[in-house]
């Protein structure tokens, strides 16, 4: 089962990731958080699910030593492209292949990410246990786990009629071409799972569309959920906010941010 979920979360984001850089170029409202945390807790860092590099590069730019994992090797390709074209951020990060469920963690490290709900593509409580064990384990002794996840509530209160909605519309930059992006979502309540077809369509200059049709599914976690987990795999939370700037959590906070640490004998 957690094979088919990496596997499952790596072909959707292998599909996508000629348009994911485009689509999340305004994705800048947390990184001066994680410059803060880097700041406290220093290096080396690991990013988990790092994508094209958004959080590993900015990090790295600051002159933090950190690695990047991701499963899905197309978005890493393009991380590695980045990162080939700046010199002066080779000797600060580096990116690996793999499965965080069963990559082997050679370091321990002062900062372990998982942003912008990258704790949501595990999706069964054993996927979630075992990856929270073995980022204990490499996890320094004054380290810090970092969370980053929307707010569950808005599970709750979301429509489920399955309406097609217009998501954003971009230019991608290789081709010019102008791509509406747009989403279908249910929500599966009970098990606290939203299933998403994201439908990209790309109009080239002579009208000519292009679809890429991509399902995705994301477990939402509640709060006193994910302090459970934490006890159960050796670690403590420390804080919870509500967004970036470190409001209190709340109902109708958008985010869920969570940092934890060892838990001491």
């Amino acid at each position: 089962m957690t094979e088919q979920i990496a596997h499952s979360s790596a072909a959707f984001y292998n599909a996508i990731a000629r348009y994911y850089d485009a689509e999340n170029e305004h994705k800048l409202d947390d990184l001066p958080f994680y410059s803060s945390l880097a700041a406290d807790r220093g290096d080396p860092i690991l990013d988990i699910g790092c994508g094209t590099g958004r959080v590993t590069l900015h990090l790295a730019a600051e002159g933090y030593r950190v690695h990047g994992l991701d499963h899905a090797r197309a978005m890493l390709e393009r991380a590695e492209r980045k990162l080939r074209g700046r010199a002066d951020l080779r000797d600060f990060a580096t990116f690996f292949h793999g499965d965080a469920l069963t990559f082997d963690f050679a370091e321990r490290y002062k900062l372990i990410l998982l942003p912008y709900n990258a704790f949501m593509h595990f999706h069964t409580a054993q996927a979630q246990r075992r990856l929270l064990t073995r980022l204990a384990a490499c996890l320094a002794a004054d380290g810090l786990i970092v969370f980053d996840l929307p707010n569950a509530a808005q599970m709750l209160s979301a429509h489920n009629d399955g309406a097609l909605t217009l998501e954003r519309t971009f230019f991608e930059p290789e081709s010019g071409n102008l791509v509406m992006q747009q989403s279908v979502s249910t929500f599966d309540r009970v098990e606290q799972m939203q299933h998403i077809t994201w439908i990209y369509d790309e109009i080239s200059v002579d009208g000519t569309l292009r679809r890429t049709v991509a399902p995705l599914t994301l477990r939402y976690v509640f709060p006193a959920e994910l302090d459970l987990l934490l006890e159960l795999c050796g670690l403590v939370r420390l804080e919870r906010m509500g967004n970036y700037e470190g409001a209190p959590f709340d109902e109708n906070s958008p985010n869920l941010i969570v940092l934890a640490t060892h838990r001491k004998a």
